[in-house]
């Protein structure tokens, strides 16, 4: 008897024996740590002469560098992470697979030190504003040691006196948004899908959970918590809780207080104020500003410092062109 051998066709032996080459070059990449003072950019990587690159930097395979780059000491990028534009990443900063950071458009986009930006997400890029005018500058500065999880998207500035800005220490968790022109300050936490629109304020230590939308032109005090699911409408005072389909104050963030050191002389004294303020005995209860004016002359209430605080938070949302606070649900008087 003949015995038959099929032989496989050279194209998908070679095909096999690039795979395995290519696996194990993404392997080692992973694996690379240059020197604190030479570099190492892959021989696929797509880097611009003019690029700056500092010492210890690790640029892995189908990066793209653009000319106007500046890299930090010590960064990595891994595999098919891109940066466009005049960018500049700070020290030690990492941008996982699938990374975009800047854009090829007048303005600049700088991340300092300790960043992580992960997979797929998109950081400095055109916004998603009609006043946008082709051609203008546009701004997006990002301060020190955040982490920008999966699929997130942060733009740059609408206009060019305007920024967009991102503080220290904050943790944006998997495909949130951070629209034009928005200020985050330091220490907030935002859980997954968390949605701001243009020209949102977040002061620091705030802290969403999932799926929360918030309305352009608002203002999440510090300290404060939002619920799940909630759409923000109006501003969030500081050390308050709020939730709802449109948000409603339900309480001071009490867990977020204890987390944060806060003592129990200021606890108390805010959730006296808290009532104060918020829930009045009567029908016949004063507006809104003299509960505000009476918690400040208060003699025990006036010299407590988180106190001042949030009675400002307050009466600062009811300034002009800003959105008020959110509403109370039983909310009486003014």
């Amino acid at each position: 008897m003949f015995s038959l051998h099929v032989h496989k066709p050279l194209s998908a032996t070679l095909r096999t024996l690039t795979l395995v080459h290519f696996s194990r070059t993404l392997s080692d990449v992973s694996n690379q740590k240059p020197s604190e003072t030479t570099s190492f950019i892959h021989p696929t990587a797509v880097v611009h002469p003019d690029a700056v690159i500092g010492q210890g930097v690790s640029i892995g395979p189908f990066c793209t560098v653009g000319s106007s780059a500046k890299i930090g000491n010590a960064c990595r990028l891994y595999p098919g992470s891109h940066i466009f534009g005049n960018t500049e990443l700070g020290e030690r900063c990492i941008l996982m697979t699938g990374t975009v950071v800047g854009d090829d458009l007048p303005g600049r986009t700088v991340l300092g030190c300790n960043n992580i930006i992960g997979h797929h997400a998109v950081v400095g890029i055109k916004c998603q504003d009609m006043k946008y005018k082709t051609g203008d500058e546009c701004f997006l500065e990002v301060g020190d040691n955040n982490e920008i999880r999966e699929h997130t998207s942060i733009h740059r500035s609408s206009k060019s006196n305007e920024m967009t800005v991102i503080g220290d220490n904050n943790l944006i968790m998997g495909s949130c948004h951070i629209a034009h022109d928005c200020k985050v300050g330091n220490d907030n936490i935002f859980a997954n899908n968390t949605l701001l629109a243009g020209h949102v304020v977040v002061e620091d230590y705030a802290h969403t959970a999932g799926a929360t939308v918030v309305h352009q032109f608002c203002c999440i005090g510090s300290f404060s918590f939002i619920g799940g699911g909630s759409v923000v409408s109006q501003d969030v005072p500081r050390y308050v809780m709020v939730s709802g389909e449109r948000a409603e104050l339900r309480g001071l963030n009490l867990e977020g207080l204890r987390r944060r050191g806060f003592s129990m002389q200021e606890v108390r004294s805010l959730r006296t104020a808290y009532r104060n303020i918020f829930m009045p005995i009567g029908t016949n209860s004063v507006g809104i500003e003299q509960r505000l004016s009476e918690v400040e002359h208060n003699e025990e209430l006036g010299c407590v410092p988180v106190v001042c605080s949030m009675v400002q938070s307050i009466r600062s949302s009811f300034a002009e062109h800003r959105r008020g606070i959110c509403k109370f649900r039983h909310w009486i008087g003014s």
